[in-house]
């Protein structure tokens, strides 16, 4: 069961990260921050593995090079 994602909402995001909100959305402009998903049609919410991974490696994190972080 360990192998589920879950989906963590802004908050959290927030807390984990020590990121602000404002820096948040410019990083995932930028790519260098995971997007968020759709979860329904007023929320929205980041998979925790994509956040795991930036925490792990906050400099070189690009969006879409998920296969290149080895966990």
């Amino acid at each position: 069961m360990n192998n589920v994602d879950r989906i963590i909402r802004l908050k959290t995001v927030l807390a984990r990260t020590g990121l602000s909100r404002s820096t948040l959305y410019r990083k995932i402009a930028d790519g260098t921050f995971p997007a968020q998903i759709r979860i329904s049609v007023h929320g929205a919410g980041w998979r925790e593995s994509s956040v795991n991974r930036w925490i792990a490696d906050p400099v070189g994190y690009r969006e879409g090079q998920a296969g290149s972080h080895v966990q």
